[in-house]
């Protein structure tokens, strides 16, 4: 299994060395006493953002009392801050910088040249996204490629590990014109921030980012990108106007038979190996998504349901037989747990057949 994220951060190395680098920037810190209020009794039992944040908390007490002072020591020290201590930069204007909007959004914006203020921009934009969005579109023309991400992942709806967003995730047209300026960009992280953000936005409004997808699809090979990208939720979910998008056929014309299981027992850690045959009907070529649902066991006799994709192409008439493995061994992502299990093939959306094993 995976180190845990936790033990892999905020190491005892890495804070050392940013304690260091806060020092040379401001040589009253007491980088003994900062190191020592970090590890506390409870510092062990902390995740990764806990961890974080327990490290601004710390920093903040080891600066200056007064907010601008500290943070110009900080905006000295951001561009030598190396690893994922660089966040808690950020995250300290997020803490003590929302009564100073005016130093703390500019702050934010050049923090992430060397890290990322995608998290800590959040907790302003969910006072008054009317202030913050200029900003936005700011630092969506910015020269940086990182700030022209960060215009894009820090409003994103649903953003991993962040707060949610609930205003824009009641109605998120105030993102699209950050979206319009982005669409293009030259860099492909931050083209992809785009179809992250697109796809949140599916989630809750899904006929507005449909909007956005039908608009773009077509202009060029990058916009056809995000928009394959943005629209994988809701391909998964067998949406018609997505599917429509990008032209699968009609699901009646793909009949899948003969699916079996190599195994009706399987042990943790083991491979499950499946087949079965397609058949394509018709006198033209059909676009086929081909995915494959597992419903896992999970703890306190929960299910949860996880798709992936097996294949996608333009399929002649006739019939394919197809193979495919998969691991039941635990990640850092997923954990197994006893019991059945079902796995069943997905057709342009359409669940079709499905079998089921017990995991033990």
């Amino acid at each position: 299994m995976a180190e845990p994220l936790k033990d892999r951060f905020f190491t005892q190395n890495s804070l050392q060395k940013f304690a260091t680098t806060i020092k040379d920037a401001y040589p009253a810190f007491d980088a003994d006493k900062f190191i020592s209020l970090i590890h506390d009794e409870e510092w062990a039992g902390k995740e990764i953002m806990q961890r974080m944040r327990h490290t601004t908390e710390s920093l903040q007490k080891m600066l200056p009392p007064s907010y601008p002072e500290a943070l110009e020591i900080l905006k000295k020290a951001a561009p030598n801050v190396k690893g994922f201590e660089s966040v808690t930069l950020p995250d300290y204007v997020s803490l003590y910088g929302l009564n100073d909007w005016d130093l703390s959004l500019p702050a934010l914006g050049y923090f992430t040249r060397f890290s990322t203020s995608e998290l800590a921009v959040r907790p302003f934009l969910d006072r008054d996204p009317d202030r913050v969005m200029p900003y936005m579109l700011k630092w969506a023309e910015d020269e940086n490629e990182n700030v022209r991400r960060f215009a894009s992942e820090g409003c994103r709806p649903r953003l991993p590990w962040a707060m949610a967003l609930p205003k824009f995730k009641k109605d998120p047209r105030s993102i699209f014109p950050v979206l319009e300026k982005l669409k293009n960009d030259s860099a492909e992280f931050v083209r992809r921030s785009v179809a992250n953000n697109l796809n949140d936005i599916s989630k809750d409004n899904p006929d507005l980012a449909l909007e956005v997808c039908e608009r773009w699809y077509g202009q060029s090979e990058k916009t056809d990108r995000i928009v394959k990208h943005a629209c994988r939720t809701l391909l998964k979910a067998g949406d018609p106007r997505a599917l429509k998008i990008f032209g699968y056929c009609d699901p009646s014309r793909v009949q899948i038979t003969d699916f079996k299981l190599a195994t009706s027992v399987l042990k943790i850690g083991e491979t499950l190996l499946f087949s079965f045959e397609m058949e394509i009907s018709g006198e033209k070529k059909g676009r086929v998504r081909l995915e494959y649902a597992v419903k896992y066991q999970k703890s306190g006799g929960k299910a949860s349901k996880k798709i992936f994709q097996l294949a996608e192409n333009d399929y002649a008439p006739g019939r394919y037989q197809l193979k495919r493995k998969q691991s039941f061994a635990d990640m850092s992502t997923r954990k197994h747990y006893p019991g059945t299990h079902c796995i069943s093939i997905v057709v342009n959306g359409e669940a079709r057949v499905n079998d089921t094993f017990e995991l033990k």
